[in-house]
This record gives C-alpha cells, structure tokens and sequence, in this order.
C-alpha cells in the first residue's frame, strides 16, 4: 500500500494501528484469550452455531471439553487474523514473507510452467487473509481473488486497501463469474474460498463430514472451462506468530462428455480436501459459520 492509500485511511483508524503495534506481542496474546473466553460467554448465537458444526463434525467421537476448547480456539484465530490483517496493511514485501514458510513450492513452480490458468481453492482456515498476501509478494504472479466487501463502506475500504497489495485484486463475490472470466482469460491466477453455504439455487449438493453440504460450483466451473490447474493451498500455525502455506496435490479436472459430472465430480474433490485438512487439525477453520444452513436451518435456531 503506498503513502497515498494510507493517508486515505480513516485518521482513527490509523491511530489505533499505531498503537497496537506498539503493544509488545505477549500482551496481544493475552488480549486475545480472555477476549476470545468473553466473546464465546455472550455471543450466545455464534458460540450455538460452533457446537452445532462440531456436532454435525464429530458426533460423539470428540469429547464435549474438547469442542468447547476448539470453539474459544476459533474465535482466538479470528481475532489473531484481524489483528494480523490489520498489521499487515502498509507491510514491506520483506515483512510479508518473515512470517510464512511455504510448503511444496514445487507444485505452483509446476503449475506456472505449465502455462495453464491457475485456480487457488481455499478456507476461512488458518491465517486465509495472510496466506493470499504472500503468494502474491513471494511468487510476483497477477492475482485476483473473489471475496464479499464488508457492510460498511469505511471498513471494506480499509480491509480492501490491505488485500490490494503486492498485484492482488480483489473481486466482490455478487455477480463475480464475468470478472472471473476475464481474469483467467487474461491469465491471471484466481483465487476462491470455497468453504461457505451457499443457497439451493447457488450451489451444488456434496457430502462434508458425512452431512449434505451445499457447496459453490464457481472453481469448478471455470477449472473446466479453462482447464485450469486446481491447486488447493491452505495455512496453519503452531504459534500464532508464524504461519506454513502448504501447496496441495492439484486436483484432477475432468473434461468428458458430461459437463455436469465433470463438474461434480472437481466440486467433491474440492470439499474432501478442505475436509481433510481440518480433520487434521481441527482449530484453526472457522466453526462460526452455518456451514450445514442449507439443510440443517433448524439446528442453528438459538432455544
């Protein structure tokens, strides 16, 4: 972000950033845990939709201590990405990449000789926001990424003047498949979250943790139509300070006479492998989410 794009930031805005990343680094960990143990307290409704999910998850092969630890866990890791977010707006490309070890490089490297267009498939899990940011500064590719503009209007500037960093442009998610279109005819890489309901008329019928799930068909549309390379790409942490962007296996896009199959067939691979990675280690994705809404509506009404 350059000195222009600051100074038309929000003074307010700019002042509290100063002065949280004046505040030592342990302090910031502890204002994370107990305000993560007092937001699971009172927000009654998204603390009900995290054990609904884990519920719908697990069943009863987790313990119900160990889902209350996850859920004050999600919210710690929703905090620890705004605060990171936040820090991370006016970074140095150096700054960027001090906090990120990449994992299978070779995958994208593959990817990128291969002249194909390239499609990333990703959660709300681990740093998601931190993750983008450092495939771009790292790897000097054009990226676009599809996400939804905030509520409110100086709060989407801010957050879009922090993902609009190092060549990554951003695409809001209502009506996006035409920029998408023209982002990958242009060659640029895509990025999508793919981990979200969707409604019936949206999104396609899968399997997600043995529960049906709507699921967006965008990537897996365009991975067909372009025959792009399906690279699956999430981040996690053992510290909270230091993040590993894991490239995974490309997914297979098939191109038979059956669009719809084929299309299918890219949108389970893509739910199977967000799936895995969170069974893997389950704390770090986004339990406050009605991610099973779709078809489970009435297990999110709070009694």
């Amino acid at each position: 972000m350059n000195d222009k794009t600051r100074r038309n930031l929000p003074l307010g805005f700019r002042l509290v950033q100063g002065i949280l990343r004046a505040i030592p680094q342990p302090v910031h960990r502890t204002m994370i845990r107990l305000t993560a143990r007092t937001a699971k307290a009172l927000d009654r409704r998204h603390t009900h939709i995290a054990r609904v999910n884990l519920d719908l998850a697990f069943g009863d092969t987790m313990s119900r201590e160990e889902k209350e630890r996850i859920i004050v866990r999600s919210y710690e890791n929703l905090m620890i990405v705004a605060l990171d977010t936040l820090f991370n707006q006016g970074a140095s490309r150096e700054a960027i990449l001090s906090k990120v070890t990449f994992e299978h490089e070779e995958i994208l490297h593959q990817a990128l000789q291969s002249g194909k267009p390239i499609l990333f498939v990703t959660a709300h899990y681990g740093n998601w926001e931190l993750g983008t940011l450092a495939i771009a500064a790292k790897f000097h590719i054009p990226l676009s990424v599809v996400g939804r503009p905030l509520d409110w209007a100086w709060a989407d500037r801010i957050l879009r003047a922090t993902r609009e960093q190092f060549g990554v442009r951003m695409i809001p998610k209502q009506n996006a498949m035409k920029a998408m279109i023209r982002a990958m005819k242009a060659g640029e890489a895509l990025g999508l979250v793919v981990d979200q309901n969707t409604a019936s008329k949206q999104g396609e019928l899968i399997d997600f943790f043995g529960h049906k799930a709507r699921h967006t068909p965008a990537a897996a549309i365009l991975a067909r139509k372009f025959d792009a390379v399906v690279i699956p790409v999430f981040s996690r942490t053992e510290n909270d300070r230091h993040w590993t962007v894991t490239f995974h296996t490309p997914l297979p896009v098939r191109k038979s006479d059956d669009p719809d199959a084929d299309i299918l067939d890219q949108i389970r691979r893509q739910a199977a492998v967000t799936e895995k990675v969170i069974r893997q280690k389950p704390d770090e994705w986004l339990w406050l989410h009605q991610r099973w809404k779709n078809q489970y509506e009435e297990l999110y009404r709070v009694p």
